[in-house]
């Protein structure tokens, strides 16, 4: 899952940060910067891959952006959040909580986490329309499975790590 999301490089760009945006644009940047890695993108996966085996690190994704429905018609997530869940994720706290598998993201989410209200650590539960929710988290995935196309020597294991949807 981690090499999925490291290749992928998903981000968004955002009004304020890149001319002529108005309003979030999901954007992929391979590896987080494509020009600086001048080696196939599965070779580093492959690397982080076994850098993870090898070291036991743990990995993991942090909702830094909307919670709640569509970006910039709902708050960005608290910064008091972000802060408990880097928290957790650095003191070994998420290591022993229950998480379930996003049917759509393919990602393990905790059911709790210190200092979090726990209906917001899977994004389903805090939107009021469930209907635009499954709409846009599709749509999301269906972006993530374009973009990983272009990725024509990527070891299976890693291509089956993305989005199920």
């Amino acid at each position: 899952m981690a090499m999925y999301h490291f290749v992928s490089g998903y981000t968004s760009k955002l009004a304020g940060t890149e001319r002529g945006i108005t309003e979030p644009v999901t954007t992929f940047s391979t590896l987080f910067g494509a020009p600086f890695f001048p080696l196939d993108a599965s070779v580093y996966a492959t690397m982080l891959g076994e850098k993870l085996k090898k070291t036991g690190a743990k990995v993991y994704l942090v909702n830094t952006g909307w919670c709640g429905g569509k970006a910039g018609t709902v708050p960005r997530m608290k910064l008091k959040y972000t802060r408990a869940m880097v928290t957790a994720a650095l003191n070994g706290s998420l290591e022993n909580v229950k998480y379930h598998l996003d049917p759509i993201f393919n990602v393990n989410v905790p059911e709790e986490c210190p200092d979090v209200p726990s209906e917001i650590l899977d994004p389903r539960n805090v939107w009021t329309d469930k209907a635009a929710y499954e709409a846009s988290a599709k749509e999301l995935a269906k972006k993530f499975h374009e973009n990983f196309k272009k990725y024509t020597s990527m070891p299976e294991n890693i291509v089956n790590a993305g989005p199920k949807a």
